[in-house]
């Protein structure tokens, strides 16, 4: 992104940016608008080619924001009777894949990654990773709080067709192995 644009203060910034999401409002009429407030700030203007790459680029990562949504949508939806810890799994994949892409994207450019940015993916992985593992977590939680309850079962089944305490003690056992 042109560092014009950049370093614009962030007010202005997301006044720029509404002005190009907004589809009656042209490039043109943008950057004079926003070099308007800008000379009435005292602040030097944004050229022309500046706010037509930024546009150029911000139009790009919302496509592939938008695809990306298309392809989640399109897995949930397909995946949407499985386990709720199988598509979160796949979403936090998704996820970190995206996160390596964009810092894939952010090491091959031309200018040096704005550390805010940096920063923000960071925290956003380390969030992921957190909340993954707190996932994997609960999800062995609850498989062992089932198992334990199939193998009490088993165990009263066990006593109730006449095997002694130390037998249903070994059934139970075995179903908590997972040996049977």
């Amino acid at each position: 992104m042109g560092s014009s644009i950049t370093a614009l203060p962030p007010d202005i910034l997301e006044q720029l940016q509404a002005l190009l999401r907004d589809p009656r409002v042209t490039q043109l009429d943008a950057t004079t608008r926003i070099n308007a407030i800008l000379a009435e700030q005292g602040e030097a203007p944004v050229s022309k080619s500046s706010v037509n790459r930024y546009a150029i680029k911000m139009s790009t990562i919302g496509a592939k924001l938008t695809q990306s949504r298309q392809i989640a949508d399109m897995w949930i939806g397909k995946l949407g009777n499985e386990p709720a810890g199988k598509v979160g799994a796949l979403l936090n994949e998704m996820i970190r894949n995206l996160a390596f892409e964009s810092a894939m994207h952010l090491a091959d450019g031309d200018e040096p990654p704005d550390p805010k940015l940096l920063k923000e993916l960071s925290v956003a992985v380390e969030r992921l990773e957190r909340a993954s593992a707190t996932n994997e977590k609960t999800q062995r939680d609850i498989e062992q709080r089932a198992l334990a309850k199939a193998a009490e079962r088993v165990s009263q089944a066990a006593k109730a067709q006449g095997l002694d305490e130390d037998q249903a003690q070994f059934w139970r056992e075995k179903v908590l192995m997972g040996g049977v």
